[in-house]
């Protein structure tokens, strides 16, 4: 995901960030799965889960987001990719003419008109 957001702002930096997070869930499915289960409050905050909290609070600072937006915008942001992500590789989204790639676009664009509105800049 650093890799990722290196060197990249606003919706190129979204862009590619959300491309890693599908990436990731495709080259390595039962990790990501088991990167969405509950940990107890210790084991989370030693885990990369913060780290990767810290990357989409990076992410949005492109968008000029503030308080309470900008945690708003990470939920957003988390609940949209995992969402797609899951029905995805369920095959929730092979039973139609539209592919996914074109939606998953027409999304992350979605997404960045949304962030753009909301920040205060």
């Amino acid at each position: 995901m650093a890799a990722a957001l290196a060197g990249r702002a606003g919706k190129d930096a979204l862009a590619a960030f959300a491309q890693a997070y599908r990436d990731y869930a495709r080259e390595h499915p039962g990790r990501y799965d088991a990167a969405r289960l509950r940990l107890d409050p210790e084991t989370a905050a030693a885990s990369a889960g913060v780290r990767h909290a810290q990357m989409t609070r990076a992410l949005l600072r492109g968008y000029d987001l503030a308080e309470p937006d900008q945690t708003h915008a990470v939920r957003m942001l988390g609940s949209v990719f995992h969402g797609y992500i899951s029905l995805e590789l369920a095959g929730g989204f092979s039973h139609t003419a539209v592919a996914s790639e074109d939606s998953w676009a027409w999304i992350v664009d979605s997404l960045d008109a949304q962030l753009r509105r909301s920040g205060t800049s």
